[in-house]
């Protein structure tokens, strides 16, 4: 009897042994890739606090010695820092508030109204995503030109303010998800549907809406392109157009070069790191319905 017991829990032990063992070499695999993305984010900071004799020290000085912490107010000081970040908070935070407004307003007529050819201009919009922005680029650079908005935020702004196919199409899976009982009921009560979409569908949403706050922050933030095809003041420049600049102006000082970059790296950092936890769940519930 107690040879018949101990092998059959023979199995079970094998079996949890098997999973440990899985779990951790996912775990293992997980910190290795983990490692690898974050080494570029080590190697700009390393050489962000060096001297300019260690950047080109063979072989390389990983850990600064002595610290060069005057690189930062030294790479600040060489451009017109504040004034970058004011023009990239003001092209970066505004489209923020443009796509959540249009992109979740059109969501909500594709996704809770019924009204003739819906699904076909549904079809036509999610066409739009096939076109590459290098097609579109010289027609809209000639459009915006002859509505005299070269060298003005309004191309990098305006935009934001009517929507985005990639915005619509996942707000409105999210959007099918929610209960039409719930639309019903407010009918029912006497709501309109701007305040049905305002005051019901907007505060379920909220892991979708960050989502798409994240996306729209880190693509306007980062963007280089957009404002080095549209601005050509420099009182304009955003940050990331800046650092060209800085590069330009003063030379490739490399320790330099990396502080600066890593000071303009943080927001991007911080935003993602305060949506996580919403950006994950948007990403995990889009699409389950409809």
């Amino acid at each position: 009897m107690q040879m018949q017991t101990r092998y059959s829990t023979l199995p079970w032990q094998s079996r949890k042994l098997r999973d440990r063992i899985w779990l951790s070499g996912v775990l293992i695999w997980v910190s290795l890739g983990s490692l690898m993305f974050m080494f570029p984010l080590f190697w700009m900071l390393s050489t962000s606090l060096k001297t300019n004799e260690q950047v080109y020290t063979v072989p390389t000085v990983w850990i600064p010695n002595p610290i060069a912490w005057e690189n930062y107010p030294t790479a600040l000081g060489r451009m017109p820092f504040w004034l970058f970040v004011r023009n990239s908070c003001i092209t970066s935070f505004v489209p923020v508030i443009g796509a959540l407004l249009s992109a979740s307003l059109v969501a909500y007529s594709f996704s809770r109204l019924r009204w003739p050819g819906r699904d076909f201009w549904f079809m036509v919009l999610i066409a739009t995503m096939m076109l590459p922005g290098q097609v579109t680029m010289i027609p809209v650079y000639v459009l915006y030109s002859k509505l005299g908005w070269i060298n003005t935020f309004f191309p990098l702004i305006v935009p934001w303010f009517f929507g985005g196919a990639f915005y619509v199409f996942m707000l409105r899976q999210f959007f099918t998800g929610i209960p039409m009982d719930l639309s019903e009921a407010a009918l029912m009560d006497g709501c309109s549907h701007l305040r049905i979409w305002w005051s019901l569908i907007l505060p379920l949403s909220k892991p979708a809406l960050a989502t798409v706050a994240v996306f729209t922050f880190l693509g306007t933030w980062n963007d280089f392109f957009g404002p080095l095809l549209y601005l050509t003041n420099q009182r304009l420049f955003t940050l990331q157009v800046g650092l060209q600049y800085f590069r330009e102006q003063h030379g490739v000082y490399w320790q330099e070069l990396m502080a600066a970059s890593l000071v303009v790296l943080m927001p991007t950092l911080v935003i993602f790191f305060i949506g996580q936890k919403f950006f994950v769940q948007g990403i995990t519930l889009t699409g389950l319905k409809g």
